[in-house]
Parts: C-alpha cells; structure tokens; sequence
C-alpha cells in the first residue's frame, strides 16, 4: 500500500499548493507500535523515490491541517483505520459524500465505488448526487490504464474527470450542492458534456 501511494505520487501533478510531488504519512505512531511499523516500513520505501518529498502528520493533527491548508497535500497514505476518518473529513472539503469516489485495490483486481454507499432510504426519488458513481467509473478507467498500460483507457478517465467539472461549474446540481436539479439531470448533463468533449478530441462531426 505505502509503495502504492508513492508510484500514485509519480503519476500525480504535485499537490495544488506549491507543484511537489508529496506523499504524507498519517499514523499515531506516538501512541501504537503498529502505527510504528507503519511508519518504519513508509520511510524505508521512500528510500526508493529520493525525489518525491516525504511528510508525516499525526492523525489529529492531520485533521486540523487538512481543513486549514488542504492545498498542502498531495498524497496521503495511512492506516485503515485513520483511513476511515480522514477519507470522509476529506469528501466535506471537495463538495461532499454525493461528489467523492474511493477504490478498493489488490494485487490484481479492482473494486470502485461511491464513498457514500448504497443509500437505501434515497431509492427511487431520483435526487440523489450520481457524480461520486460517476468519478468511480472515471477510477476504474484510471487504475485499468495503469495496469494494462493502456493510454486509450487512461484518455478516457481523463475525459470523464473534465465532463464532470465542467457540470460542476453550472447549475445543473442536485439538492446537496445547493442546486434543485434530479440524479438523471445531473447524469444526462455529464454525458453530453463528455460527448461533446469526444466530438471534438476525434474531429467527429
């Protein structure tokens, strides 16, 4: 995991504060010896990418940090654990639960999905945000590049990350992003947006 988080970094534009390529380390190491072996183990890999920065933050302080100066961060690796807190205190600071997507990665396989889960009482009241199911996808495609080396899959999550942005910077939002506008609203606007932006990538008329 900790040597995922730095080939992650290689692949990364740096964090949006200063550019550096960063991967902070998230434990409590000054309290359990496991957080000790997981801090050992991350400063020993990083042996192995001399030139990307190395950060460490305790988790507490992490979430203070991370609400202050969250253009700081590049990438963080950390515990399950800690992992749990800091992924959802995360998804407040870029929009919410409805907009933040997460993958479950192993050796060989892959499984994406919202962070938010299935949301039972929500079914069938098509108000619901679809962008986190929709940036999951654009993950897939991501993790699918990376794995096959395969630059068509890579351009694809690409263009689906740019279709959703470019939805997010109109009013065609649903209610947990102050706008009144339905599941398949939102869902219908990114997929044109993601047709016209293939349109013109491929000169299709």
């Amino acid at each position: 995991m900790i040597r995922f988080a730095f080939e992650a970094a290689q692949r990364r534009n740096g964090a949006p504060g200063d550019g550096n390529t960063r991967v902070t380390c998230v434990d409590k190491s000054n309290v359990t010896r496991g957080c000790q072996l997981f801090n050992r183990i991350y400063h020993e890999i990083s042996n192995d990418y001399p030139d990307t920065e190395t950060d460490h933050a305790f988790i507490d302080a992490f979430c203070m940090w991370a609400v202050r100066n969250p253009e700081w961060y590049d990438v963080v690796v950390t515990p399950n654990m800690f992992g749990d807190i800091s992924t959802d205190l995360a998804s407040v600071l870029q929009g919410g639960m409805g907009i933040a997507a997460s993958a479950n990665l192993g050796d060989k396989h892959g499984m994406f999905e919202p962070v938010h889960g299935s949301a039972p009482k929500y079914a069938g009241q098509n108000t619901t945000n679809p962008m986190a199911m929709i940036s999951s996808v654009s993950m897939m495609f991501d993790w699918l590049g990376d794995t096959k080396d395969d630059a068509d899959c890579r351009a694809v999550g690409d263009f689906i990350d740019r279709a959703v942005a470019e939805v997010l910077k109109g009013d065609t939002l649903t209610y947990d992003l102050g706008g009144s506008a339905g599941t398949t609203d939102v869902g219908d606007a990114v997929v044109a947006q993601l047709e016209k932006m293939l349109r013109e990538h491929f000169a299709v008329a």
